[in-house]
């Protein structure tokens, strides 16, 4: 008898002490850790981690950071030892086998090339090479250059073995830049990692492609966002000044424009987004920002629609469920055109 009572006095004991434990650690407050900006990718990279502790917080950002350099390190088009650098040495000469990721960025890709009907195209490598060059020798390429280059690009020519996950080429000379959609779906992967090592919610920016989830900083409803002025001087990337302010909860926002990214050839201006179309820059946006359920939807579109411009862009955007739009035309810094329902989402 004295045994039974012995082991109930234990047991009631050790309930007493989980139950403390447990209250103590549901009342405790979430804590916020800002990893602070990281070069990755060749842009900056900030990662923001809401969980129930510091350890926690940490663990998420290092897994966000370990995401998206295993994208760079697949998908980077300036990498000689990438994955991508490797298709494109030899995607023309038979079927190159990728990496599951890889894959489903290309399958991804050629989906917005479908939607975009061929204005997003990761085929875009020999106009960013022959881009370049001009650059660096100020001069703008001839229309024969021009033409030549543009005969080895097509989404329609990149060709994908679903079952095999192979890579091929149907033209030589072809190249893939993902450069407008692998910084988004890094963003995803990292967002994924953070939710699996238990955040409460958090930010992933991969310049400027950003997604929020779950738990916004203490103090506020919902994440907020701030929209760029373009007129800031390219080189001040320390301003902060900004033309308006979004307030987003699970949901990317992807920002494209020239006002940061541009190269000077004869003493204009050239986007780093071109246009597979013609072969030139994109000119008839400043910008725009998308807002999107996902940093690789919002990532691609934002791509899509700077080489549009606001009419072709806009109408693209109001038929797509879930997708909004702001947008500054060129010559209109200040000037903003909303697609319906995107003023819902700037703070008041």
């Amino acid at each position: 008898m004295r045994k039974a009572h012995l082991l109930v006095a234990v047991a009631a004991g050790l309930a007493l002490v989980l139950g403390l434990l447990y209250l103590t650690v549901i009342g405790r407050s979430p804590v916020q850790v800002d990893s602070g900006p990281r070069l990755v990718m060749g842009t900056f990279s900030r990662v923001v981690a809401i969980a129930r502790s510091e350890r926690t917080a940490h663990a998420c950002i290092k897994a966000a950071f370990e995401l998206q350099d295993r994208v760079e390190s697949l998908m980077s088009y300036h990498r000689e030892d990438s994955e991508l650098s490797q298709v494109n040495l030899h995607a023309a000469q038979g079927p190159v086998p990728v990496n599951p990721m890889t894959f489903e960025v290309l399958r991804q890709a050629i989906h917005f090339s479908e939607v975009s009907q061929g204005t997003f195209d990761v085929t875009v490598g020999p106009l960013v090479d022959l881009w370049r060059a001009a650059g660096q020798a100020n001069e703008l390429p001839s229309e024969e250059a021009l033409a030549e280059v543009r005969r080895k690009v097509g989404f329609e020519k990149l060709v994908l073995d679903d079952k095999a996950m192979t890579v091929r080429f149907a033209e030589a000379g072809m190249k893939i830049d993902l450069g407008g959609i692998a910084k988004g779906y890094a963003v995803d992967k990292a967002v994924e990692a953070m939710k699996k090592r238990g955040a409460l919610g958090g930010m992933v920016d991969l310049g400027g492609n950003i997604r929020c989830f779950g738990r916004a900083p203490r103090g506020q409803e919902k994440w907020r966002i701030g929209l760029q002025d373009p007129n800031v001087a390219p080189g001040d990337l320390t301003a902060s000044r900004y033309l308006l302010v979004l307030e987003i909860a699970d949901a990317s926002v992807a920002t494209s424009g020239d006002y940061r990214r541009f190269a000077l050839v004869k003493g204009r201006r050239q986007s780093h987004i071109l246009d597979t179309h013609s072969g030139r820059s994109a000119a008839k946006l400043v910008s725009d920002t998308i807002i999107a359920p996902n940093a690789t939807s919002a990532d691609a579109l934002s791509t899509a629609v700077n080489i549009l411009g606001p009419d072709a862009g806009l109408a693209l955007i109001e038929r797509l469920p879930g997708i909004e739009a702001i947008l500054i035309p060129a010559g209109h810094e200040t000037s903003l055109i909303y697609s319906s329902g995107a003023r819902a989402y700037v703070r008041k």
